[in-house]
């Protein structure tokens, strides 16, 4: 039996296919019994190589001997790479088929559920729908209109009158402050007066004379 046989086991004409899933199991199996192979053979041909070495010059046969050995480790060795490299492509290979399986299966699902969902509607209906939702906006922003309009008790005034008005006030009143201002400016001021005051020892020596004449009229009255 070889090899794949070996490890995928011999499925007979009736048998069962494996699943991918068991498939990409087996080959990961293969690959870690192959790695586990490798090692061996790294440490088989190291050995071989140190006998060689150790026998070279006291036994020739028997280094001889070990370096055929470690050339058929070594063929062996590169088998197994050349192995290894087909069944990672085959693993990666079915992963992705696997992957890309399980992709369809469930776009597959979407398609099924969306169908289904539009089955229950009718085109005419949601255009209706559609309408009737339109239609009601607008009716309610009708309604968001009249409800934030200004309440006037049913009066209405003309704004550029209002304007007008206000423009005749403002007239008015920059009209009666340059009138205060100029009736401000006709004001006369008091004059200053020509004489001058008398300064404090004049004062002082007025009150001392007006003395002096009163004791001088109480003597002669006496």
């Amino acid at each position: 039996m070889s090899l794949f046989g070996k490890i995928f086991g011999s499925n007979s004409k009736g048998g069962k296919a494996a699943t991918p899933q068991e498939a990409i199991q087996k080959l990961r199996e293969t690959e870690e019994m192959l790695a586990k192979k490798q090692d061996f053979l790294e440490k088989k041909i190291e050995q071989e190589l140190i006998t060689a070495k150790k026998n070279g010059t006291k036994n020739k046969r028997a280094a001889l001997q070990a370096l055929k050995r470690k050339k058929r480790y070594e063929k062996q060795l590169t088998q197994i790479d050349g192995t290894l490299s087909t069944i990672e492509f085959q693993r990666e290979a079915l992963e992705n088929a696997n992957t890309n399986t399980e992709v369809l299966k469930n776009m597959g699902y979407a398609a099924k559920a969306m169908k289904a969902a539009h089955e229950n509607m009718d085109i005419d209906k949601v255009d209706d729908l559609m309408a009737e939702i339109t239609e009601q906006q607008e009716v309610a922003q009708e309604i968001s209109d009249v409800i934030s309009r200004p309440v006037g008790f049913g009066e209405e005034y003309d704004e550029d009158e209002l304007l007008a008005e206000l423009e005749d006030l403002e007239q008015e009143e920059l009209d009666r402050n340059l009138l205060e201002v100029r009736g401000a400016e006709d004001v006369p001021l008091p004059s200053v007066p020509s004489t001058s005051l008398p300064s404090k020892p004049a004062k002082k020596k007025q009150e001392e004379d007006e003395d002096d004449m009163a004791d001088l009229e109480a003597w002669a009255a006496n």
